[in-house]
Order: C-alpha cells, then sequence, then structure tokens
C-alpha cells in the first residue's frame, strides 16, 4: 500500500509540475525571450534549428522530470535516514520516501508565484529576469545585477518555500515519531540541513572556478 501511495503520489507531482511549466513558459513568452537572446549571438538559421531540435525532443523532459524526482527524493529520503539513526529513531525508507514526497509538493507554489509575479507585476523582463528569478528569496532583495555569479545559486535557495519544506519535513517525521515538531526539526537540519550546505558550497565552488 505504501508503495502505491508513493507511486501514485510521485506520478501526480511529476505531472502538475510539467503542466506548470509548460503553462508558465507558454503565458511568459520563453520562447520568445529566448529568440531575442540568441539573436545577439547566433543567426536566425541557427536558432531555428534550435528551435526545432528543442520541439522534436521535447518529450525527453516528461521522462526525466519524473526520474530526476525519484533521484532527489530517494536521496533526501536516505540523508533523513541516517538523521534518524543519529538520534536513535527509526522511520521505515519507504515512509520516508513518502513524507520527502509530500513535501516536495510546497516548490510547484514556487511556480505559480513566479509566474503570476512576471504575469501581473513586473510585464517588462528578459530572459535572465526568468532565469534568476526565485520568488521569496534572498536573491530578490540583494538582485542578481552586480552581484557575482557563484553567489546567485545560495541566494536563490535562501528563500521560504525551501525553509517551509524544512518545517514540513520536520512536522511529519515528528508525527511519524510520535515526537514534537522540534525533535523533527533537529533530525532535518543535522542531515539535510548540513547536506544542503555542501551541496550549495560545491555549486558555488564550481561556478566561481568556471567564471
Amino acid at each position: 500500500m505504501e508503495k502505491t501511495n508513493n507511486t501514485v503520489l510521485i506520478i501526480f507531482l511529476s505531472f502538475i509540475s510539467i503542466i506548470l511549466a509548460l503553462f508558465s513558459n507558454y503565458i511568459l513568452n520563453f520562447n520568445v525571450l529566448l529568440v531575442n537572446s540568441l539573436a545577439e549571438q547566433i543567426s536566425y538559421e541557427q536558432i531555428n534549428e534550435l528551435l526545432d531540435f528543442q520541439e522534436k525532443w521535447e518529450w525527453i523532459g516528461f521522462i526525466i522530470t519524473p526520474l530526476l524526482l525519484i533521484l532527489k527524493i530517494s536521496i533526501i529520503a536516505a540523508i533523513l535516514d541516517v538523521g534518524c539513526f543519529f538520534f536513535s529513531k527509526e522511520i521505515k525508507y519507504k515512509k520516508l520516501f513518502n513524507i520527502v514526497v509530500k513535501a516536495e509538493f510546497v516548490f510547484l507554489l514556487a511556480i505559480i508565484f513566479k509566474t503570476a509575479w512576471f504575469y501581473f507585476f513586473q510585464t517588462e523582463y528578459n530572459l535572465e529576469d526568468l532565469q534568476y528569478f526565485y520568488p521569496l528569496s534572498a536573491l530578490n532583495i540583494f538582485g542578481y545585477e552586480g552581484l557575482q555569479p557563484w553567489f546567485i545559486y545560495p541566494f536563490q535557495v535562501l528563500n521560504l518555500f525551501e525553509l517551509a519544506y524544512w518545517f514540513i519535513l520536520a512536522y511529519l517525521i515528528g508525527k511519524e515519531l510520535n515526537e514534537n515538531t522540534d525533535k523533527g526539526f533537529s533530525i532535518v537540519a543535522s542531515s539535510y540541513g548540513v547536506s544542503l550546505l555542501i551541496w550549495v558550497v560545491g555549486v558555488m565552488f564550481i561556478t566561481l572556478n568556471m567564471s
């Protein structure tokens, strides 16, 4: 039953993610912005070839999305499993997987907020504005213009959706352990939090070396 539930949730999460992404790209004229950006670097013939290639292989994205979600959720569930071990607590991996899947739904709100922001408020924007914008993040406060490239990603990660993700994980873990949310938060912070920090530092290091 748990496995079936997880499968249904993954399929639903993937489906909604793809639909929201397609809707966002359409309503915000992503392809038009892409063409305008590329027009300064390559010829229109090359741009048309690129768009034709993108359209031809667009279906791959529909396959990659659920696979990447499963990979991400599996890794985070394993990390939380290690966190439970260090606190001498035990939750079945399938249950942790289920908890992470449920928490992932909060990031769908980020896509909705981003689409609404550019459609209703910041109606004048370019491709870079779309690429670097993350709703309710520290990057919105400082802005990406003039910011060192290797600082952009960590400022994107510092957002209210990520904070909500932590609290959802903490609440569901605490509930599963028949403990309070504080205990769940301790497990999340000491496992997922540390892993996220290492990941962000790694991305910063790679970005710094590539820039």
